[in-house]
């Protein structure tokens, strides 16, 4: 197994716990509460960090395979991200909290089955303005660090930017 995959493992393993640890501590008026600039509620982000899951890993897959990630726009990403806080609004933190340590430890185990060739593997990337990116930026930029990103989000929203 690469060092470099286990140490991306590692770290999408770490936002994920960070993550579903201060999601857990939430209250019920928490939980439901609207994250400014964003508008969905503390637990459909939650929910949508954990379901994202499979296509970020399935996108650096497609990179690692040396294809390019093509079509996949901001619009149609903002699209489904307004199609899932509508089917997913009143989610609950047990749903949520299970499905994102369910699909963090999918992401992370499939992280590390990449290769150091594979985690340096470039293609262009549509949403990047089809900048070649390597898997290992794509990986960071997307399975791993969005749980961290939205996290602190919630935190800001809920008053609480420290810790739990």
């Amino acid at each position: 197994m690469s060092k470099r995959a286990e140490a991306l493992a590692s770290r999408i393993e770490q936002g994920a716990k960070s993550l579903a640890t201060f999601a857990q501590s939430l209250s019920e008026d928490e939980w439901a509460m609207r994250v400014p600039k964003d508008g969905r509620a503390v637990g459909v982000i939650v929910h949508h960090v954990a379901s994202v899951y499979p296509v970020e890993v399935e996108l650096a897959r497609k990179l690692a395979s040396g294809a390019a990630i093509a079509g996949v726009t901001w619009d149609a990403i903002a699209q489904m991200n307004a199609d899932h806080a509508h089917k997913h609004g009143a989610v609950s933190k047990e749903e949520a909290l299970e499905l994102l340590r369910r699909n963090s430890k999918v992401a992370a185990d499939a992280v590390r089955a990449f290769s150091d060739e594979e985690l340096d593997r470039a293609a262009p990337v549509s949403l990047n303005g089809d900048a070649p990116l390597t898997t290992q930026f794509f990986v960071e930029d997307h399975a791993l660090r969005h749980s961290f990103h939205h996290l602190a989000r919630i935190r800001a929203a809920v008053g609480r930017a420290g810790g739990a």
